[in-house]
């Protein structure tokens, strides 16, 4: 009880604070602190100034304006229609690798998963994989696509161009399936299988399966036009 007593005593002394006046509460020499704004980085490591190409798409690629240490916002952005065209595009796809039961709701899990394949992208190719993500999406999506018109029981299907959300939305989409459908039964990780497809939608290869389900889609909708 006596060390306690004397704690407090010297806490509410001014031999614990010299530099306060607890008489006037103002600080008896002015200190200048300077604040240096720090850049904001993916992960800490990887930068935003990347560039996107494709002209159609800079508004739903949301990189610029959107920068966050991680991918993790808590934002509300299926509240509203076209309000998830805001949300940061590496935020996109950990969200869209929390599928399938299992994985839904796992998102620390999803983030870690994007974080060990950018790591590996950075590995292989020796850019900023934030560059490599986002010309991946550019390649990823198909520009056109078919849809069923009918009327009066006859149903055909006309071919039709795709806008450049849904073209963002199915790009992420099949890079995460495709990486869940080679890591299923491989001996490779999750965050290999992502960080390949991605490398090989970036370079339009066809080993990628974005890419091939891109061109399958183009050229079921070109014989549909």
């Amino acid at each position: 009880l006596s060390l306690l007593f004397w704690l407090k005593r010297y806490h509410s002394s001014t031999l614990l604070h010299p530099l306060l006046d607890h008489r006037s509460s103002l600080l008896r020499f002015p200190v200048t602190a300077t604040m240096t704004a720090t850049e904001i980085k993916l992960f800490g490591k990887w930068g935003y100034d990347v560039q996107i190409e494709d002209l159609s798409l800079v508004d739903y690629i949301a990189v610029k304006g959107r920068e966050t240490f991680l991918p993790h916002t808590q934002g509300r952005f299926q509240k509203k229609k076209f309000r998830k065209a805001l949300c940061p595009i590496v935020e996109r796809l950990c969200c869209s690798m929390m599928m399938h039961g299992r994985n839904n709701g796992k998102k620390m899990m999803a983030v870690r998963i994007v974080k060990h394949a950018f790591e590996i992208i950075h590995l292989l190719t020796d850019v900023n994989p934030l560059q490599v993500y986002v010309d991946a999406v550019q390649n990823g999506g198909p520009r056109e696509d078919s849809t069923r018109v009918g009327s009066a029981g006859v149903v055909r299907r006309q071919a039709v161009d795709v806008s450049p959300l849904r073209r963002v939305n199915q790009a992420i989409y099949l890079l995460c399936t495709g990486a869940r459908n080679s890591s299923f039964r491989n001996i490779k990780s999750i965050a290999e299988c992502l960080a390949d497809e991605i490398m090989n939608a970036a370079k339009e290869s066809s080993n990628s399966y974005a890419i091939k389900k891109k061109d399958e889609i183009e050229r079921v909708a070109k014989a549909n036009r």
